[in-house]
């Protein structure tokens, strides 16, 4: 008689779950069905089931990653505020993002990057890019909310990459000058007497 299979909702969760942590400590090249299905403690044959390729593996995982992304953002209630300095408050969510759990961080760019490889990726990864805007675009224009996105892109793998502590002031200033809300400069001062009346 054949052993009836064990109700398990929430393996391919699980499996998800097992891969973010397993590509968290050796990366995507450390990532294959075997060593997923080893860290979640289920039979090889259930990472196939679920997912029949690594690509589909890792859309699953980014696009796991992208929710908690998305949830940070929401949570960030000052990107929301109507009256709110909208450049301080990208500012410091960007600080508290990278300020937080690092190896979270590096391996939800590292999912990100690998898009540029894996063509499968392309379609989740663009979905990151495109929740930023979707909440950018309540403060500002979609032009400029996709600019914005590129900025905080470029500053936050600039950190991750070279080490350097983050700069919110420095971040503060960059994204008020792409949204022209950076200090007015002061007219050039003339070195020519102001003119008047020459009546005599």
């Amino acid at each position: 008689m054949a052993r009836a299979r064990r109700h398990d909702p929430e393996r391919r969760d699980r499996i998800v779950d097992a891969a973010l942590r397993v590509a968290g400590r050796s990366g995507i090249a450390g990532l294959s069905h075997r060593t997923v299905a080893a860290e979640a403690d289920v039979p090889l044959g259930s990472t196939t089931y679920h997912f029949a390729s690594l690509d589909e593996l890792l859309v699953a995982a980014l696009r796991k990653a992208n929710e908690g992304f998305a949830r940070l953002l929401r949570e960030h209630s000052a990107l929301d505020a109507p009256d709110g300095d909208l450049a301080a408050a990208l500012a410091r969510f960007m600080g508290e993002w990278i300020g937080g759990e690092r190896a979270q961080v590096e391996l939800e760019y590292e999912l990100y990057l690998a898009a540029l490889r894996r063509p499968a990726l392309r379609p989740v990864a663009a979905e990151w890019a495109e929740t930023v805007v979707s909440v950018l675009s309540r403060r500002t224009d979609p032009v400029t909310a996709r600019a914005l996105v590129a900025l905080v892109d470029g500053i936050c793998l600039q950190s991750l990459l070279t080490g350097h502590a983050y700069d919110e002031e420095y971040a503060r200033d960059m994204l008020a000058r792409l949204l022209n809300e950076g200090p007015k400069p002061s007219p050039p001062s003339s070195s020519e007497p102001p003119t008047g009346s020459t009546d005599t």
